[in-house]
């Protein structure tokens, strides 16, 4: 019996860390609206491989000639690299399309589904499947 009991705890205890980790691991409808496509051009600042998500930051031109600097979410970067994703496609400078939704917040922040590299005409699926994203990314450039 006390055994039972013993496993009994384990498995709640076991149980309880899981589902933590799941609320800590966001979906995209709680940080991005599929309702705002976004395509941008621009040119590579920097890239984080970092988990769970990476993060590719583009200086985009904006209408009166600033400069705005956004981030942009891809899926993990073990993904990444299945896709075919390498470290050295995405030098600093180098011209991307990169078509995806925008962040409820407002921020210049967007969840990537695809990157173009213009130099090349290459695409890369950046986005994470299953996260509830919209299939098809938009068509028109910023």
């Amino acid at each position: 019996m006390q055994i039972k009991s013993i496993i009994a705890i384990i498995a709640v205890l076991v149980s309880g860390g899981a589902a933590a980790s799941l609320e800590a691991h966001h979906s995209f409808a709680a940080q991005y609206d599929a309702t705002k496509p976004i395509a941008l051009r621009g040119t590579i600042n920097r890239m984080l491989w970092s988990n769970p998500h990476g993060h590719l930051y583009i200086d985009v031109k904006t209408a009166d000639g600033k400069i705005m600097t956004w981030e942009l979410e891809t899926g993990a970067p073990q993904s990444l690299y299945r896709r075919g994703w390498r470290r050295e496609d995405l030098p600093v400078g180098a011209e991307v399309i990169v078509r995806g939704y925008m962040a409820r917040d407002g921020t210049p922040t967007a969840n990537a589904t695809t990157v173009t590299l213009v130099a090349t005409g290459k695409e890369l699926f950046a986005g994470s499947p299953g996260t509830g994203a919209p299939e098809e990314p938009p068509a028109e450039v910023r």
